[in-house]
């Protein structure tokens, strides 16, 4: 199993770990030095060497350049991360969901498979597992795997319910995640239970939280602030200080992707996220999105004209760029906004915003400062 992943990414090339943080980049020479020796038993180069043991505390001396290093070879497709959605059923049933419908259905195996090495050949180093819940599908594991071994830096994004099972716990051990981020919905009980609408839904997460930190499985817990839990807020940042190696705070609720308004019902009024300006974004360019049946869009909102990839093959990214800049188009209830410039919501998800027929104060961040 490889240690170490040597990889072009975005017009650089990387150096990076499975499960840890740190990487470093490196220049095309010693890119193609490494690449040349990948498949032998020559021992890596002293650059790296050094570079293993003063980044990760790694002694690779002596060890066959084959064994130590997967290298990913060059592609004409500069995706260099994506999101797969595996599948959109879930065991919860959470109020604030995005997703129109929770199908529990999706690619066979066998799909799956030939999916995956897919987004390996189209470049992608960073892979979002999503779903839905990914860790309910029976071919997560698998699928984590073979993505894994691939030489992908994989971030598992999950609500925690299914983290405390051994079979999960032994995966994440043998093949260390980039990243595990978990939602928290509140801080008890009842808070958790009124938001996913599962009895028994807080003890099943913090028991995999409980696990996790066991393992030594480092996470990142995402809190979600609604009308259910805002009120314990601080009790939420205590539990994911105890668990989580750092935490994020998300206020804003959406609609459907479909531009259905149900979420927006639980959101909590004084928590509208106060992000940066949107000034652009690669979804589409270098980065996308694949849902459960192959289906390759530029996010995981801007589900316009998707590309069948299980019929197009990769071939079919190469039309997303433009799928991607046409629906960066401010038009419609945007059009003709003379705040635009500073606007701090993308387009696709304005647009599903207008077509549920928000309140603008359920996502316009434009505050009476700001427009003097």
């Amino acid at each position: 199993m490889h240690q170490l992943i040597v990889s072009p990414y975005n017009g650089t090339f990387l150096v990076a770990r499975p499960g840890a943080r740190k990487g470093m980049q490196i220049p095309r020479t010693m890119y193609g030095q490494v690449a040349s020796i990948a498949e032998s038993s020559s021992t890596l180069p002293d650059w790296l060497l050094d570079s293993a043991r003063t980044a990760w505390g790694l002694d690779l001396a002596g060890v066959p350049t084959r064994d130590a290093v997967l290298v990913r070879p060059e592609t004409r497709l500069g995706y260099g991360r994506a999101t797969y959605e595996i599948n959109k059923g879930c065991n919860f049933n959470c109020e604030h969901c995005y997703l129109a419908e929770r199908k529990f259905e999706g690619l066979p195996w066998e799909g799956k498979a030939r999916l995956l090495r897919m987004l390996r050949d189209a470049g992608v180093l960073w892979l979002q597992f999503t779903g839905g819940e990914p860790l309910i599908d029976r071919d997560f594991i698998d699928a984590y795997a073979l993505a894994h071994r691939s030489g992908m830096l994989i971030e598992i994004l999950t609500n925690g319910s299914r983290l405390h099972r051994p079979e999960v716990i032994e995966l994440l051990r043998e093949l260390p995640p980039h990243k595990v981020t978990v939602s928290l919905y509140g801080a008890t009980p009842d808070s958790f239970g009124s938001l996913t609408r599962k009895p028994g839904a807080f003890t099943l997460v913090e028991k995999g939280l409980i696990a996790a930190r066991k393992a030594g499985i480092a996470l990142e817990l995402a809190l979600i602030i609604t009308k259910h839990n805002a009120h314990e807020l601080d009790a939420m940042r205590a539990l994911a200080d105890r668990y989580a190696a750092c935490r994020t705070e998300y206020g804003t609720i959406s609609p459907t992707y479909s531009g259905t308004p149900e979420p927006l019902a639980v959101q909590a009024p004084g928590f509208l996220d106060k992000t940066s300006v949107f000034k652009g974004c690669p979804a589409g360019h270098t980065f996308f999105h694949v849902d459960p049946h192959g289906l390759a869009t530029m996010c995981k909102v801007g589900r316009e004209n998707p590309i069948d990839l299980m019929a197009e093959g990769l071939e079919g990214l190469l039309r997303l760029p433009g799928i991607a800049d046409a629906q960066m188009l401010r038009t419609g209830g945007c059009g003709g906004c003379q705040l635009s410039g500073t606007c701090r919501v993308c387009r696709p998800l304005a647009k599903a915003y207008q077509e549920a027929k928000a309140p603008l104060n359920t996502y316009c961040q434009h505050g009476r400062e700001e427009v003097q």
